[in-house]
């Protein structure tokens, strides 16, 4: 039985040898202690099987620069699953709780690099769609994507959507 629940002190070590193991480098590992150090309004998540974490996922706050101002939305980097524990619903458990969370916290969108098949089911479509590219060039358009709770918030907005520094080392 999986359980999905804030990251708590203890979850450290675990949290970082998930992603280290799923992504096999440390880069990944390195922005999430780097933000929990620097960054307020993080939302962290861990899926844990028999007292074991076996996932993690991470929200962080993103920027929307849009034609003079800017609206404040959540990235969703990086989500990693345990190699032995993949395909196994985990990681669809922690979307679905992370989005649950950040819509009932009256987050405007979430944005997320990553694999178009895998996030169109949870609702995230091309963000150019709505006039909104990454701030890292070379980024394929269908694998930045937006998934948008508040359309009004993000009304006339064009332009650039910047995560936090601390990703660049990651890119």
């Amino acid at each position: 039985m999986i359980s999905i629940r804030a990251e708590e002190l203890e979850d450290i070590p675990a949290v970082r040898e998930v992603n280290e193991r799923a992504f096999g480098q440390p880069a990944e590992a390195n922005v999430v202690d780097k933000l929990r150090q620097t960054c307020d309004g993080l939302l962290s998540l861990v899926a844990v099987v028999e007292n074991i974490v076996v996932g993690h996922i991470l929200f962080s706050p993103v920027i929307a620069e849009c034609d003079g101002r800017t609206v404040c939305g959540m990235g969703l980097a990086p989500m990693a699953i345990l190699p032995e524990s993949q395909r196994q619903g985990i990681g669809a458990a922690l979307i679905n709780n992370g989005i649950a969370m950040l819509k009932n916290q009256d987050c405007p969108f979430v944005i997320v690099l990553g694999h178009p098949e895998y996030y169109q089911r949870f609702g995230f479509e091309p963000a150019s769609r709505y006039g909104l590219r990454s701030k890292w060039n070379g980024v394929p358009d269908e694998a930045f994507m937006i998934l948008i709770f508040d359309r009004g918030a993000l009304n006339g907005c064009r332009g650039v959507v910047r995560y936090r520094d601390e990703f660049d080392e990651a890119v």
